[in-house]
Parts: C-alpha cells; structure tokens; sequence
C-alpha cells in the first residue's frame, strides 16, 4: 500500500507544490492531498485504499460519474485506431454538430484543447471582429490562465490569496476593465465611459469559481442589451455551467443568447477539450476562413471528441436533467430549513447540478461577499468531511457537482454528515 504522505513528499520534489494545477495541493484546507488511484461511478479511491463519494467529479466534467462503461468502451475503441492524427476526422464533425444542436448561440465551433485556449481564442477573436482593445470581465470570474483574464480571478487564485498573478505585464492588465459581477448600474457606467473601445464583455453567466452565483434577475439582461447598443460581442464562458444546468447551458436556462460561447468539461467527457462557438459572421473570422489565427496540434483529438460524442448522446436521454434535479432537490430540501431554522452562519447556494455551501450569512451575490466567508471554518469542514469518507472541494470558492451517478442513499448520507458538522460547530 503507497502512503499519500509519502507520495506528496516525492512529488514537492518533482513539481512545483507536488501538483500539477494549484488547488489540488489543499493549501487553503491543509492536510495532505489525497492521490487518486481509481474511480468508479460516484466513488473514487485513493493509494491508501480509502474510498469517497466524489462531489468534485474533475471539477465538473463527469456529469455521468466514474468510468461510465459506454464512455469507456468508446475510448478503448477508437485508441485501437490511433490517438492522434493531426488531421480531421468524422468524429469531429458529429460532436459539432452535437454542440450546434445543443446550444442556442452556436451555429460554428472550433475544437481546442482547455477552457483557458477556448476564452483566450474567443477574446482574439472579438478583437478581431470589433477592431477594438478592450475586454470587460467580473471580478471573481476565473477564465483561464491567460494573461489578460488574470485580473480579480477566482477559482484558484482566490484560494490562494493571488488574485492577481506575476508574470503579467501591466501593459496587458491595462486592456482589461474589471467590473463586479450582478451591478447592472456599474456595467453601464463603464460603457458610457468608454463603450467605443470595448470590444467584449467576458462573462460566467453563472459564476461557478468563486462559488456559485447566480446572475440577479435582469443582470444578463442588461448586459447583452449593453453589448448590443455599444457594438460589443457578449462572450459567456459557459465552460463549468454548459450541460449542468441546462441541456442547452446557462443561455438555454435564462434565455439570455450570447455572441460567442466557450464550452469544456462534459463536452470531453473526463478527457481534455475546449471548444468556442458562436454566429456564423463571427466564427468565419476565424482562420483559415478568416483573418484570426488560431490553431492547435492536438485539437480535436479523437479520444476526446469520442469521449464528448458519447456523453452527449447519453445527456440527451428524455428525463436525464429532471433525474438530477431531484437529487440535487435533496439538499435544499434538508440544508435550507435547518440554516433559517438554527440561525446558521451559512449559505447554499445552486444552479442545476452546481452548489456551493458558503459559510458566512447569505445571499452571496458578488465576489466581495464570497470572501467575507469563513474559510478556517470551511477548512475545519473539508477534514472533516475527508475523515467521514466524502471527497469535496478543497477550497470555499469552488462549487461541488452531483452526477447520475450518485445515488438517493449517498446524498442523505452527506446531508446528515454535513448537518451533523454543522450541530457541532454552530
């Protein structure tokens, strides 16, 4: 049996922290991270043996749980023909289509290979498109690790207290104008003052990286009416919240329709993708149809792309999303009577098959109020859950996410354990 003490040692002496992206590292929550052998359905099992219910399900994608045995199956069949070709394939074409179908904004989709190459591309094209410098993103929003979107980041950096990185030349942080995510009022300040210049606002329509927030009724509203006066292409990063919360993602949800959307996660199915689409007089600027470079070796590299075809097909069964709101149903049903009941210091907060439990008095509605929340309280809660065998994020500014795979019995399970923490600590 391998120690994860152990492990994480030799591993600190190899990579930077012993990780391989930031959060995983538990430095917010301490202890040592678990290292992951194996996961099956909603379940994953570390070196040691230890088996959890996984609410982090790789941050998002594995809407279908663990090692889904058709997922499974059409990863082993198409890596018998090859992994990698560097040139189109058949596939691709499917799963576009899949996505066209899907999603209301979408009528081109150009495969990359991360969420971060999906929102960096989309923002080089909006500045191609519009002629214009500037971006507009929302403090708290986490888009990547590109230089320009690496201004008032969540995710990782909140976690980290870095929310603004080194290495990014002010030059660059000068082209992008943070703004606070749910202030319509404060948006179209911003637009009056240099509306011609802005050639994208850049948006989690639900903001899933600093936990998750819900846009206010009329935000998004605004903002596309904004965008649409000012000549500005309104880019939602749908990257977390496409297929979680609604089969079409956040825009199907509101009714709200973007310019351009960047998509990730479920549509890889576990492996790594990124994808950005949008109107048909926009995606032409890209080339070799247009003058906005952008390319990638391995984009649309065939396992994924099977991987994503295969998720979709499934996702797009009658029933699939009524099945997962009843069971994310079961949380608000228990947590929410005992907050407003004990007078709890605490917030749940979810769209679709994404929730946070904030541990400071709700609502949460900007990026200022998720970091008045508790995070030594949030870290005594994460070792606790660990010790009872349920694997959540490692981080308060992260959301956690329900899969088919979870059962009714697995859920009750972590209410009880969370309330009984709660009883404990309140």
């Amino acid at each position: 049996m391998t120690n994860n003490t152990e492990l994480f040692t030799k591993a600190k002496q190899l990579m930077p922290g012993g990780v391989s992206s930031p959060v995983r590292a538990f430095k917010s929550v301490g202890g040592t991270p678990r290292f992951i052998k194996s996961g099956q359905g909603s379940a994953i099992y570390d070196e040691e043996g230890h088996r959890y219910i996984d609410f982090i399900g790789s941050w998002g994608p594995l809407i279908l749980g663990h090692a889904h045995p058709k997922i499974v199956k059409a990863i082993q069949e198409t890596a018998a023909r090859g992994t990698s070709f560097g040139a189109p394939t058949a596939k691709e074409t499917m799963l576009a289509q899949d996505i066209v179908d899907f999603v209301p904004s979408i009528e081109k989709v150009r495969f990359v290979n991360s969420g971060t190459e999906a929102t960096m591309s989309a923002l080089r094209l909006a500045r191609g498109f519009t002629g214009r410098k500037e971006i507009v993103k929302f403090a708290g929003c986490y888009h990547g690790h590109s230089d320009g979107l690496l201004i008032k980041a969540g995710s990782g950096a909140t976690t980290l207290g870095v929310p603004d990185s080194a290495g990014v030349p002010a030059e660059i942080t000068q082209l992008t104008v943070p703004a606070v995510f749910n202030d319509p009022e404060g948006l179209e300040t911003i637009f009056k003052q240099r509306g011609e210049s802005i050639a994208a606002v850049i948006i989690e329509p639900v903001a899933g990286n600093m936990g998750v927030i819900p846009p206010a009724p009329g935000f998004l509203e605004k903002t596309r009416d904004l965008c649409s006066h000012y000549g500005s292409l309104l880019i939602f990063d749908e990257v977390m919240s496409g297929f979680r919360v609604d089969r079409g993602g956040a825009q199907e949800l509101y009714g709200v329709t973007p310019d351009l959307t960047c998509l990730g996660k479920i549509i890889g199915g576990g492996l790594p993708v990124g994808a950005y689409g949008g109107k048909n007089e926009i995606m032409e600027f890209v080339a070799p149809a247009g003058p906005v470079y952008q390319a990638g070796t391995l984009s649309g590299n065939p396992l994924a792309i099977t991987a994503g075809h295969e998720t979709l097909k499934i996702i797009n069964t009658p029933g699939f999303y009524e099945k997962l709101e009843q069971k994310i149903l079961l949380f608000d049903q228990a947590l929410l009577p005992e907050i407003k009941k004990h007078k709890w210091k605490l917030c749940f907060q979810r769209v679709g098959s994404m929730a946070t439990l904030f541990f400071r008095a709700g609502p949460v509605n900007t990026y200022t109020d998720a970091l008045q929340a508790d995070t030594t309280l949030f870290k005594k809660f994460h070792q606790y859950l660990l010790k009872e065998g349920i694997y959540f994020p490692p981080s308060q500014f992260e959301a956690f996410f329900i899969s088919a795979a979870h059962t009714t019995a697995e859920i009750e399970k972590t209410i009880e354990i969370l309330l009984d923490y709660c009883y404990k600590n309140y």
